[in-house]
């Protein structure tokens, strides 16, 4: 439930009153019709794929928690998405409290879910402040299939309303959930899919979750365009990817997991012969654009780690100079992924990690894990720090260059002392 003032105009003055009759209240799903942007960020085009990440975000729940391994994408030719897990299947039993079934909550209900209940999922990433019910809302038409306790289940919405109440179709041989949804066009302002925005995300996920079979399917294309996507190389392999058109300084992308206060970091980074830096951080799975704790501390780990093993090593013993992190990062591509059992973003779509203590958590897991890495590896570390001297030495010769150039002309416009002006001539022949 929501309370949103409302304008009323006096009679007298012409000016809104503020009064008790002010105050609207937004029961059930009616503050995210109401305000969709509070909750999905935009009602354009993000707002549109954002619908789909929280429902494929809530099987990939399914997944970390050990029950699921295969997840299905289909854009189907009325833009409607059907996304097909085969995880436990959201419960249907009658909840305690709200005297509905558990689906039906989940469904229609703000902050109802599984990933409230620790002992449900360790750490969740299909949690958008609200999960699926937000979609629900923001849907057309919605409908669940929920095979579970042998039966398959089904309940059909309409805006967010519950219009078909749950019934059984019959025997079910498995378990899983599988959602159909049609986003409003009383809500978006775009309505049509991008297979490739849909696909680089399903791509992602399979690289974060080894062992998670992804597949996605455009049936508005004839013959129907699909992909299938599963990586059992991990973040190794998403950098591998990534790098696959570059000229790495070393063969084998440098890796390493660790957990520490239950926090679960992991890592992989290779260096090409490029000039920029391509990182991406997770949490959770949700690509946190925007950083965040984690992304601090490992820019701090790995600058304070690449310096100590240049130092040790002497190589910066001529240049006079400690390498900043602007050139360290040069050339580097890198995967971190953070595992949260609470973590806190900025934001309703979850771009940016603000939990504190995660800062010093990675930055003891990079420090440790990377700096034993170089000491083991000298060639390795010698390629990186190399490369890092290099971007130091191009920083520095830029610098001395703009200095060249502001010298040169200030000494231009200054106004010299007559003695040393230059000469003049009068004669306009000349």
């Amino acid at each position: 439930m929501e309370t949103m003032a409302k304008n009323d105009t006096g009679p007298d003055e012409g000016k809104p009153e503020y009064k008790a009759d002010s105050i609207q209240v937004l029961k059930g799903l009616e503050a995210v019709r109401k305000r969709p942007g509070m909750y999905i960020g935009s009602t354009s085009e993000n707002g549109l794929h954002h619908l789909v990440y929280e429902v494929v975000d809530n099987a990939i729940d399914e997944a970390l928690a050990g029950h699921c391994d295969s997840i299905n994408v289909t854009i189907h030719a009325d833009n409607s998405i059907t996304v097909q897990d085969n995880g436990r299947g959201i419960p249907v039993d009658q909840h305690p409290t709200e005297k509905m079934p558990a689906v039906e909550v989940a469904l229609t209900m703000l902050h109802a879910g599984g990933k409230f209940d620790k002992s449900s999922y360790k750490v969740s990433g299909g949690l958008h402040g609200v999960g699926v019910s937000v979609v629900n809302a923001l849907s057309e038409r919605l409908e669940v299939l929920v095979d579970r306790d042998g039966q398959r289940h089904h309940m059909q919405f309409v805006r967010g309303k519950t219009t078909k109440k749950l019934t059984v179709l019959g025997k079910a041989k498995s378990t899983g959930t599988q959602i159909r949804f049609k986003p409003d066009p009383e809500i978006f302002t775009v309505l049509e899919f991008h297979y490739t925005t849909l696909a680089d995300r399903l791509r992602q996920l399979a690289f974060l979750n080894q062992g998670v079979t992804i597949t996605i399917k455009d049936e508005r294309e004839q013959p129907a365009k699909a992909e299938t996507f599963f990586a059992k190389g991990g973040l190794i392999q998403f950098v591998e990817w990534l790098n696959r058109n570059k000229r790495t300084l070393h063969p084998k992308p440098i890796s390493f997991s660790a957990t520490k206060d239950d926090v679960e970091v992991d890592l992989a980074l290779q260096y090409e012969d490029g000039y920029n830096e391509n990182t991406f951080t997770f949490v959770n799975n949700i690509n946190t654009h925007e950083g965040g704790t984690h992304l601090t501390g490992f820019k701090s780990a790995l600058t304070r780690t690449i310096n100590d093993v240049a130092k040790r090593r002497d190589f910066l013993k001529k240049e006079g100079f400690t390498l900043s992190g602007e050139d360290i990062r040069e050339g580097l591509t890198c995967v971190l992924h953070v595992k949260v059992r609470e973590p806190q973003f900025e934001g309703q779509t979850k771009t940016k990690l603000g939990n504190s203590e995660v800062e010093g958590i990675v930055k003891t897991v990079v420090n440790e894990h990377l700096g034993s890495y170089l000491e083991e590896h000298p060639p390795v570390a010698r390629n990186i720090i190399e490369k890092a001297v290099s971007a130091a030495r191009a920083r520095e010769a830029a610098r001395k260059a703009r200095d060249l150039v502001r010298k040169k002309s200030g000494l231009e416009n200054a106004v010299l002392p007559g003695k040393l002006a230059d000469c003049s001539y009068d004669d306009p022949a000349l």
